[in-house]
């Protein structure tokens, strides 16, 4: 029987060929494997010596952009190389395999997205800015150059479009079935992508709009609002005080400074109409009241009604309105250094935010010798900017913070240069939920009518009950939670002075800070449940397309009052963000986020 076939032979043959293809099939998977190890290692290391370079080369590029051109094209080649190891038909294939395919993918959009962002953003733009030093920004004598920036204009628009592709790619990854260290490599590449993007961006919207902002086809005229974290308004704090910045041909210089209290003197009637949906909000005071101006938290609302106001009460008309805080002029003051006032008061970037804020109430308990000091005060931090103290790039790096914080806001009466300011933070727009991100605004004001916003800090968090599910219309949960807390001394009513305190004049009493609070719901969300922790109510209008809840509270000193907002909605958005009322505290950072946190399929750390 030892030579007996139990199969025919057609079988055999098909068992032989069966065989040789899943042997030729473990052999071809293991090259594969082999080859995929290889080239990612090999891709590993180009993008290892691309990541040791960046922080020099960033340094250069804030620097001076044309000294980077070498170290940009080096990473450049770096990047490319990693881009080719990555690609390919074998690359693709194995991308496609159970649990490492995503892994793989993942590295791929890193490494073409580093690539894209290099050598179609960042080396192009740093070649056409070879001719050009961020120093052209310092001023000379009172004059800033209206064409500093001007060769720059078309190359930064041109690299912006595909660093903001660079970027959406790697925000775009599915982190899901990431194992956790690659989860955390694509977060950290996320945002250095998104900064970058962010960069060309601003770059390009600057370039466009400073030759016609220093006056280089005549005089501008812009109003400068000073405003005052220590009595919150929704975008800051009071329209304490207004200066009229004059630019012509790069020459700029300061006029007199009006206080709001001025500006509002004799004013019994709104300047302007607001529609039904803000005065349903906030009255008619932000249009009967200078101080109020930016308790509507849209400045695309408030620097056309600050131009009216202005020009109603001065007959002076202007072209743009520019709202700042102490705490920018604290950031300026980094990069200047510190600036002697005309009672020999030394104000430095560590001091100025407690002098103007604070210490200055008890300094001059009479409110028209605290307007010339925050008058005084400003114009000698904008005088040493324009004598050119200080390096450019620290000059730049504080406006950029400052923007960053929202704290910078901007806008112009020209439609076009609008457009331009459009979509950007200093262009103080309302927070837009998109198909990534969910956005809240915390808009908080000031009830005492008094100074007692300094001593408040609002701790912001957000979470979500868990990210988009393979069906994304499902709805999901989105929890705001701020935290109110007093840091005034607990014998507040009688240690701080009156005019901090209020002193009851409008029915607080000393030492309690009043907080009405309007919380901006992200559009598509609904509202599931909204509480405090003291049982305050809430009000709810729209505004804008969002629904809004406002709710007033008292805290009194070293007290803490929770509020609780939870929405609903179906979204694909995995981001949360929460725009809060930027103040005193340099520390609190006014845009608060949150990812969703969903388990990843693999959990290797």
């Amino acid at each position: 029987m030892s030579g007996t076939q139990f199969l025919p032979p057609r079988m055999l043959v098909a068992g032989r060929v069966l065989a040789w293809v899943v042997a030729s099939g473990l052999l071809l998977g293991f090259l594969m494997t082999v080859w995929v190890a290889v080239t990612g290692a090999l891709a590993f290391q180009h993008l290892s010596r691309v990541q040791s370079g960046a922080a020099d080369t960033i340094d250069a590029v804030t620097a001076d952009p044309a000294s980077a051109v070498a170290q940009l094209e080096t990473l450049a080649n770096e990047t490319s190389a990693a881009r080719s190891l990555t690609s390919g038909p074998i690359w693709g294939l194995a991308s496609v395999m159970p649990w490492v395919g995503p892994q793989l993918a993942a590295f791929h959009t890193v490494t073409v997205s580093a690539d894209e962002l290099l050598t179609q953003s960042f080396v192009p733009l740093a070649r056409a800015a070879e001719g050009v030093s961020v120093e052209n920004l310092r001023p000379t004598g009172g004059r800033l150059d209206p064409t500093a920036l001007s060769g720059l204009a078309e190359p930064a628009r041109t690299a912006a479009d595909p660093a903001r592709d660079a970027a959406g790619a790697v925000r775009n990854i599915d982190r899901t079935p990431l194992v956790g260290v690659l989860s955390r490599a694509v977060d950290q590449a996320g945002e250095v992508f998104t900064n970058s993007a962010t960069f060309i961006d601003a770059l390009s919207r600057t370039a466009q709009l400073l030759p016609a902002m220093l006056g280089q086809d005549g005089e501008r005229r812009y109003l400068v609002l000073v405003q005052n974290n220590a009595e919150w308004r929704s975008l800051g704090g009071i329209s304490g005080s207004a200066i009229v910045l004059t630019t012509d041909n790069g020459a700029v210089s300061l006029g007199g400074t009006e206080s709001a209290t001025g500006l509002s003197r004799d004013i019994t009637q709104p300047v302007v109409d607001l529609p039904a949906e803000i005065t349903d909000i906030y009255g008619t005071r932000p249009a009967r009241y200078f101080h109020n101006l930016t308790e509507i938290p849209d400045f695309s609302i408030d620097g056309p009604l600050a131009k009216e106001f202005f020009a109603k009460k001065t007959g002076v008309s202007v072209d743009g309105v520019i709202a700042i805080d102490p705490v920018v002029l604290s950031y300026i003051l980094s990069a200047t250094g510190p600036v002697t006032l005309p009672d020999g008061e030394k104000l430095s970037s560590d001091n100025t935010v407690d002098l103007l804020m604070n210490g200055v109430y008890a300094r001059y308990p009479d409110p028209a010798q605290q307007d010339a000091f925050f008058a005084a005060s400003t114009g000698a931090v904008f005088q040493a900017l324009l004598e050119g103290r200080g390096s450019a790039s620290g000059f730049v790096s504080a406006l950029s913070r400052a923007g960053n914080e929202h704290r910078l806001l901007m806008w112009s009466a020209d439609a076009d240069e609008q457009a331009v300011l459009a979509g950007t933070t200093i262009a103080g727009p309302l927070p837009s939920t998109d198909e990534r991100t969910a956005r809240f605004g915390v808009y908080l004001n000031d009830g005492t009518g008094s100074k007692m916003s300094y001593y408040v800090a609002p701790q912001t968090s957000l979470a979500w009950t868990s990210c988009p599910s393979a069906n994304p219309l499902l709805p999901r949960q989105l929890t705001l939670h701020l935290d109110l807390t007093s840091t005034a001394p607990a014998d507040a009513a009688t240690s701080l002075p009156t005019y901090i305190t209020g002193n009851a004049a409008y029915g607080t009493a000393p030492g309690t800070a009043k907080v009405v609070g309007n919380v901006y719901l992200p559009e598509g969300f609904d509202l599931v449940s909204a509480q405090t922790t003291n049982g305050a109510s809430f009000a709810r209008a729209t505004f804008d397309g969002r629904s809004v809840l406002t709710f007033g509270v008292d805290v009194t000193p070293q007290q803490t009052i929770g509020v609780d907002v939870v929405v609903q909605g179906a979204s694909t958005a995995t981001e949360a963000e929460a725009f809060v009322t930027p103040t005193a505290d340099a520390a609190l950072d006014p845009v608060v986020r949150a990812s969703c946190q969903s388990r990843a399929v693999a959990t290797l750390e």
